[in-house]
């Protein structure tokens, strides 16, 4: 038998209890299979998320968007994008480039102290 979330689990038959403290909080008593299986599904559920911020980095920013992050006068990102640089997607008139991109060509245009 084990509580979760205001419920007794026994045998596959669930009973409705409440049990609160003093304070108004409800306390919940489980075998410890029960938590590492409630810790695992969390811990995928963070994975995921963490993924989902990943993919995030990789969207698209328009030209105006990528100057500015780089601190570039529009010859400059110009000069870029016509000696193959930084890569570029372009759309009509619209150019569009990744964040990650970006990122990769700032890193390895970083200078370290020795």
């Amino acid at each position: 038998m084990f509580h979760l979330r205001n419920t007794v689990y026994d045998n596959n038959i669930m009973h409705s209890q409440k049990n609160q403290t003093q304070s108004g909080m409800t306390m919940v008593v489980l075998p410890q299979e029960a938590l590492d299986e409630i810790m695992e599904v969390v811990r995928r559920a963070a994975d995921n998320q963490q993924c989902g911020q990943t993919t995030q980095k990789d969207e698209w920013l328009s030209s105006e968007e990528a100057r500015q992050i780089l601190g570039v006068s529009p010859k400059t990102w110009q000069n870029y994008r016509d000696r193959g640089i930084i890569p570029f997607s372009q759309t009509g008139r619209k150019i569009y480039v990744l964040r990650s991109d970006l990122d990769n060509y700032l890193k390895s245009h970083r200078i370290s102290r020795r």
